[in-house]
């Protein structure tokens, strides 16, 4: 059975007659005849009874089995129709765990209520592997705190990052120091610092800023979670290299003197493959509320 039979042979049964349905589908009476009597031969068995005209118990179970075909088709034509306006479809995003917690409940509300039949698909990664994942297609949209020389994707400036010394406010720094104050890291050769583990991208770039400065200061603590990492850092005379998107607010930081970051938070697609409707907005989504937290970061300083 095929689309076009299963609908042909409804449309017999529900107009009652060869005649009737050949009209209601504009074809020839003749044609119509021939292709019920194909698929009787098919099936081995008659599908109607001629007199009077009416299924048999064996085209009872084919119209079951057409309606159920017919049903599916009408759904998936209706979901594919749905898919290409751009009104549902599925987005798998990959985003930092420290930038999903920061961003995503100002994001996904708004973004649910413009999208309701969207299927979201969260992954929580680092940058460097955000980025490897959609090169491999294994993401559809993913915000990396990155440098955008990665062949094949396509990078959008969501917010320029400031790299600089997160005090914990027993630390000498602090109390020597008002905050926003830009400092030499070779100042800090003696340390402790509060580090995160190879493979996140803030241990990069401390790994290469201790290189270029010949340092290396005492570990306090090494962590995968950078919110563990953070509330040490606060709560004790540690330091820890941050970009000031991720630093709390209210917390002693200082920029670095002489230093030119070249990592800023990115939203990143692959490079010739087509950007739903959806995936725009939630970009836009994003930008807004990284506005929304710099302003209001930027009165909590003021007062």
């Amino acid at each position: 059975m095929n689309l076009k039979q299963a609908r042909y042979i409804r449309t017999i049964a529900r107009e009652g007659s060869i005649t009737e349905a050949a009209k209601k589908l504009y074809v020839s009476q003749p044609s119509l005849s021939q292709m019920l009597r194909q698929v009787e031969e098919e099936a081995g068995l008659p599908l109607f009874e001629r007199s009077p005209f009416r299924p048999t118990f064996a085209g009872e179970r084919y119209l079951h089995a057409a309606d159920v075909m017919l049903n599916a088709s009408e759904i998936l034509t209706t979901e594919l129709e749905e898919i290409r306006l751009g009104n549902s479809g599925r987005l798998r995003l990959g985003i930092s765990r420290q930038r999903a917690a920061s961003l995503l409940p100002g994001v996904l509300p708004r973004f649910s209520r413009l999208y309701p039949h969207l299927v979201l698909e969260l992954r929580e990664e680092g940058s460097a592997t955000l980025e490897r994942m959609l090169q491999e297609g294994e993401v559809d949209l993913a915000f990396a705190s990155t440098n955008p020389v990665t062949q094949g994707l396509e990078y959008h400036l969501v917010q320029r990052e400031t790299i600089g010394i997160l005090a914990g406010r027993e630390s000498p720094l602090a109390a020597r120091l008002s905050t926003g104050t830009p400092i030499r890291l070779d100042s800090l050769r003696e340390g402790p610092f509060v580090a995160l583990k190879t493979g996140h991208n803030m241990r990069v770039i401390q790994d290469l800023l201790f290189r270029e400065n010949s340092m290396k200061p005492p570990v306090y603590l090494e962590t995968d979670s950078m919110e563990t990492a953070l509330q040490v850092t606060a709560t004790s005379s540690c330091y820890m290299l941050i970009s000031d998107a991720l630093a709390p607010s209210g917390s002693p930081f200082y920029p670095l003197r002489e230093h030119e970051n070249l990592r800023h938070f990115y939203a990143c697609f692959r490079q010739g493959y087509p950007v739903p409707p959806y995936t725009r907005a939630f970009l836009d989504l994003v930008r807004e509320e990284v506005a929304r937290r710099e302003s209001r970061a930027a009165g909590e300083a003021d007062r």
